[in-house]
């Protein structure tokens, strides 16, 4: 059986097509597949985003936790190397800390429920990691609290995360929450050498990604993250009492815009010069992120991308960051 093409999404060869899921509607009802001009619609396993599709592009439904979805035009995308810049994602990718924010995660529900044995299940873990803070405890609240609040909960989450940034700032923290993925220093050097500008691109707030870029650039021995890296744009603040807050909880990963403002606004990358970047994720929110950026994306293993089902999206997959070198370095 051969391959087809999918605008925007590319070809998809046999051994993929299991990975999309059929549905007969998208958007809520606003459009129907075989309808006015919509040839087909699917989701992928995580269900987190429907896509439909015409027969000269496709356009992907972003759903919301919060109440607020968003339709964005899936774009072709193309890789030409060697890269001049490089967007790379933080958790799971840079620093193997996913399992720390899921037991975070875990705790704020368990305060929730007043329940201190509450444990996740495996099939959750798609749906807390990857996208914001709200979505995942959103998630949560929709599964296992639906009578509780999300301001209550991030009440709780926050509480939980400062505590524990304070723990590990001062050495007594969590033992394993934040470790540098394998050979991160020689691959940001390698980069380095090859005049890659990099760019690190997060979902979390400051509040939790700051702590760990810098502990984990301590344990490498890198020095000061904002003097290496040439960008890093994470999710925002947290929104307080006398404090201004961010859009980012409405507009994380799988939506463009964080990947999209790293490399136009942080590292000043003409859209001509897309097919000279390339983005690094392990999850599959961060992959649809990058497409929609109108960037080709390499997945990393370790992560969610198997469980979202979403390895279609990988123009190229690596099972370590060194392995994608080649790749990147055009090799």
């Amino acid at each position: 059986m051969s391959s087809r093409i999918i605008p925007g999404i590319g070809s998809v060869s046999p051994e993929f097509e299991s990975d999309l899921i059929q549905l007969e509607t998208a958007g809520n009802g606003a459009f129907k597949a075989g309808a006015d001009g919509v040839r087909e619609i699917f989701t992928f396993a995580d269900r987190k985003e429907e896509f439909i599709v015409f027969a000269d592009k496709t356009l992907c439904y972003v759903k919301s936790a919060m109440g607020y979805p968003a339709y964005y035009p899936v774009p072709e995308v193309r890789f030409e190397g060697p890269a001049e810049a490089v967007l790379m994602d933080l958790d799971g990718t840079s620093v193997h800390s996913e399992s720390f924010w899921m037991w975070v995660i875990e705790q704020a529900t368990g305060k929730l429920l007043k329940d201190d044995s509450f444990r996740l299940s495996k099939e959750d873990e798609p749906h807390v990691s990857g996208h914001s803070v709200s979505e995942h405890l959103q998630y949560c609240i929709n599964k296992y609290v639906p009578d509780a609040s999300i301001a209550e909960a991030r009440e709780h989450y926050f509480a939980i995360t400062r505590h524990e940034m304070n723990e590990i700032m001062a050495g007594r923290g969590r033992e394993g929450a934040f470790t540098p993925a394998p050979n991160l220093k020689e691959f940001l050097t390698t980069l380095k050498d090859n005049n890659v500008k990099i760019g690190l691109v997060t979902s979390g707030l400051y509040e939790k990604a700051w702590p760990e870029i810098l502990d984990a650039f301590r344990t490498i021995g890198l020095g000061d993250p904002l003097e290496f890296y040439d960008a890093i744009i994470s999710a925002g603040t947290q929104v307080g009492q006398g404090r201004a807050g961010t859009l980012g909880e409405l507009s994380p990963k799988p939506h463009p815009w964080l990947y999209a403002e790293t490399a136009c606004v942080g590292l000043g990358i003409d859209p001509s010069k897309s097919h000279k970047v390339v983005g690094m994720e392990d999850s599959g929110a961060g992959l649809v992120s990058i497409r929609l950026s109108g960037f080709a994306a390499i997945g990393i293993g370790g992560g969610n991308i198997a469980g979202s089902g979403k390895h279609l999206l990988c123009d190229y997959a690596a099972d370590t960051l060194m392995d994608s070198l080649p790749y990147i370095l055009g090799q």
